[in-house]
């Protein structure tokens, strides 16, 4: 009996973990027999290897072959098996050296022809084999970028697998040269609001100094927002220059957030590293499994909240959202996290967001309040469809009125640019890195409500109002320890 080893890697959320794929050739039927919990997509690797194989110029071998993916019990989705599976066959059948094949981790797919595809989430797999030992990986050409991101790991890229087992052999490379293979490119709309939020700038805001200020408070602390006011007052226009106020991500940020968009196939093929903070703006529309996450059977996905994860959440027409998915964010809000159960597999993904939430003050949605004809119990309706919970949650909380004839006569020169602002921030957050460094916190938002009374007390005259508040009723314990974190923002 002829048996080869070679390795792999199943995603679980953002975690990396190593597969071992067995190939062992036996007398029987001829076939491929795939075992170790495969889905469906793993399952239709028997049809893609074996033509993959034979348009390489391979023999397939004509007796039982027997794939094994280990630890059995551990859930594999995706055709990112393929290169390890055709590889542990033809080392099994002889016609590659054992050992060179091994210790290698190999990601990719395979098409019919031979072309090695890319493939999502190749930069968590990458680092989950560093994790474990591995030292060199073979990935698709297309995703070679986001490979190399991790450090002390050989990278090689291959574009077919006819390229790949003359590396092996220790070959020249064939003569003619691979097909290049493309990541597919993200919708003509996101790469368009990309580019145009590029070029926001805070100074664009006519008025709304109170907003400009809450806006600035926000990235300082990492501090959620709601903001309520009608239709054209700048809502929208504000909460899209947030993202401008933004230092740019460290090292492990950035990673984080790319591991995330990477498992999404969201990431944009010119940019293998995610180094700003990114923004989501969700539809009203949006399921809740768009918006939290999830999938079918044990294939789960990252919502847009794990998208948004080190970056801002935008909720637009807040109350416009149904079947409790406002309600649904509260629980990532508090954890930073997002857990999603399926029948036998539990995800786990980032979700370490600041939440801006925008409504109008009734459905009606009148520029104007003498336009405006709900009652009052349409407009409280209308606004209690964001929970008295969920508003508990969000730090700052601002009604807006439209601006003034003045103020959009204001000179823009004067206006203060986001780089000026942004400039503070980064003051503001270095001096908050500063006074925790000795701490597991990045931010004034991060810090748990009694570690923040104690580490950093408030003299008694300021604590009074919030104490008053307290007792009355009108304020409840979790939003006076989101008070004295907006007020560390401050200093």
């Amino acid at each position: 009996m002829a048996l080869a080893r070679t390795r792999a890697v199943a995603l679980v959320g953002v975690s990396g973990h190593l597969v071992d794929v067995e190939a062992a050739i036996t007398s029987g039927t001829p076939g491929l027999h795939l075992v170790g919990l495969p889905d469906t997509a793993l399952s239709e690797a028997r049809d893609r290897v074996r033509a993959a194989i034979m348009h390489s110029g391979e023999e397939w071998p004509v007796r039982h072959t027997t794939v094994a993916l280990g630890p059995a019990g551990l859930p594999k989705a995706g055709a990112g098996f393929d290169v390890a599976i055709a590889v542990a066959i033809l080392a099994a059948a002889g016609e590659l050296p054992l050992a060179d094949c091994a210790d290698l981790v190999m990601l990719g797919e395979l098409g019919l022809d031979g072309r090695i595809r890319p493939v999502p989430g190749v930069l968590p797999c990458v680092l989950g084999a560093a994790e474990a030992g591995c030292r060199t990986v073979v990935v698709p050409r297309a995703n070679q970028g986001e490979a190399e991101l991790v450090p002390d790991v050989k990278v090689i890229a291959v574009g077919s697998l006819r390229a790949l087992l003359c590396h092996l052999r220790h070959e020249p490379p064939p003569l003619e040269p691979d097909e290049p293979v493309e990541l597919p490119a993200p919708p003509k709309d996101r790469s368009s609001a990309r580019s145009r939020r590029g070029s926001l700038d805070l100074a664009d805001v006519r008025g709304q100094a109170e907003a400009r200020r809450a806006l600035e408070v926000s990235a300082a602390g990492g501090h959620h927002l709601f903001l309520l006011g009608p239709p054209g007052c700048g809502k929208t226009m504000l909460a899209e220059r947030l993202p401008t106020l933004l230092p740019p991500l460290d090292r492990r940020m950035a990673l984080e957030v790319t591991a995330v968009h990477s498992i999404a196939g969201a990431l944009p093929p010119d940019r293998p590293l995610i180094e700003h903070a990114p923004f989501q703006a969700p539809h009203h529309s949006a399921t809740k499994s768009a918006i939290i996450g999830g999938g079918s059977g044990r294939q789960v996905h990252p919502g847009v909240i794990s998208l948004a994860h080190n970056g801002i959440l935008f909720i637009d027409e807040a109350p416009e959202y149904t079947g409790g998915i406002l309600d649904s964010l509260r629980q990532p809000m508090e954890s930073g996290e997002v857990c999603i159960d399926r029948s036998g597999v539990s995800t786990r993904f980032p979700a370490m967001f600041t939440l801006v939430m925008a409504a109008n003050p009734c459905p009606c949605a009148a520029a104007k309040v003498l336009q405006c004809r709900c009652t009052p119990s349409v407009r409280a309706r209308y606004l209690a469809k964001i929970s008295g919970p969920l508003l508990d949650r969000v730090d700052l909380k601002l009604e807006l009125s439209p601006a003034t004839r003045a103020e959009l006569r204001y000179d823009l020169e004067n206006a203060e640019s986001s780089r000026t602002v942004a400039a503070r921030v980064q003051d503001a957050r270095d001096r908050a890195l500063a006074r925790m460094s000795d701490l597991p916190w990045r931010s004034n938002s991060e810090i748990p409500g009694p570690e923040l009374r104690r580490r950093f007390p408030v003299s008694p005259e300021a604590l009074a109002p919030l104490e008053r508040a307290l007792q009355e009723g009108s304020l409840s314990a979790r939003g006076m320890d989101r008070a004295l974190r907006t007020e560390r923002a401050e200093k």
